[in-house]
């Protein structure tokens, strides 16, 4: 493996240890602030950051007039549409499970591909999608077909799914025309603006009775710092070497990290069936990747 390609995958498993953190720091968050305003702050605090950054070490630049599109397109689908999607979807399922469909964006980005790109998908990749979506379902189902979470908190959670493949297919475009650290300072920054509307509409005047404590908005900076910032500079810089394919092949990783943090930090519990659900998940994405390995062989 080449410097460069060792790398990207530093950077990509850093971000996925970030963002396996950020699901047990929104769960503490959650508990003086509700999930726009969660949002907002972690939000503000990051671009206020990195723009700050940029300023004092001279690497600021300006977006051309003829990216101001691509960049409005990549904030609203992250942050906006992901973390509408994945705010509230957390507030109705388990760190746990919220982590295994986002494991799921892999799979629907080779669908995806294939409808829209036209890209080949073989019998490995049909065989990968079925075993992780039964994987999925060993994570939602419990005594037999009975649900044990709830429909909306799923689908919520599969926005956020589908937010990412097109912000993943939006950030390769520009990638290359910007410094990691540039993007996601203008992404956050724009992101203020679209979520300040429903801020106002329905979470201002909860706020200002909100109980405030240290640890909540001890995890808003860690969602600001490591999740909102770090996190997506490091996967940025992947994306630019990996491609879309190899970057979101780590998400993979998700699911295993957010588990063991949810067991160590939380006490979250992890059965003997969300155990195997995480196994079968991994193991169908693991599955689903075979055929690419071979093609670039």
């Amino acid at each position: 493996m080449s410097k460069a390609n060792t790398s990207s995958v530093l950077y990509i498993i850093g971000s996925m240890i970030f963002w396996s953190f950020s699901f047990v720091w929104i769960k503490v968050a959650y508990e003086s602030f509700n999930p726009i305003t969660t949002v907002l702050f972690r939000l503000i605090i990051s671009s206020a950051l990195l723009f700050l950054f940029l300023l004092l070490t001279g690497r600021f630049t300006k977006i051309k007039k003829e990216d101001y599109k691509l960049i409005l397109l990549l904030s609203f689908f992250e942050p906006f549409l992901y973390f509408m999607g994945e705010s509230f979807g957390m507030q109705l399922v388990s760190s746990t499970l919220a982590a295994v469909i986002i494991s799921t964006i892999p799979l629907f980005a080779t669908l995806f591909a294939f409808l829209f790109l036209k890209e080949r998908i073989t019998i490995l990749s049909v065989l990968g999608i079925t075993i992780s979506f039964f994987g999925v379902g060993t994570m939602i189902f419990e005594n037999g077909f009975e649900l044990n979470a709830s429909l909306l908190g799923i689908a919520l959670m599969f926005v956020a799914v589908l937010s990412t493949i097109g912000y993943s297919l939006t950030l390769k475009k520009v990638a290359q025309k910007y410094s990691p650290v540039n993007i996601i300072a203008y992404q956050n920054f724009i992101g203020i603006f679209m979520f300040l509307p429903f801020f106002f509409l329905w979470e201002y005047d909860e706020l200002k009775h909100a109980k405030l404590t240290k640890d909540s908005w001890l995890a808003i900076i860690q969602l600001a710092i490591f999740a909102s910032s770090l996190a997506f500079i490091f996967f940025t810089k992947a994306l630019k070497n990996l491609g879309v394919a190899k970057s979101n092949m780590f998400i993979n990783l998700i699911p295993v990290f957010t588990a063991i943090f949810a067991w160590w930090l939380r006490g979250d519990i992890i059965d003997t069936q969300k155990a195997m659900g995480i196994v079968i998940v991994v193991t169908g994405l693991f599955v689903s990747q075979i055929k690419k390995k071979k093609n670039e062989a």
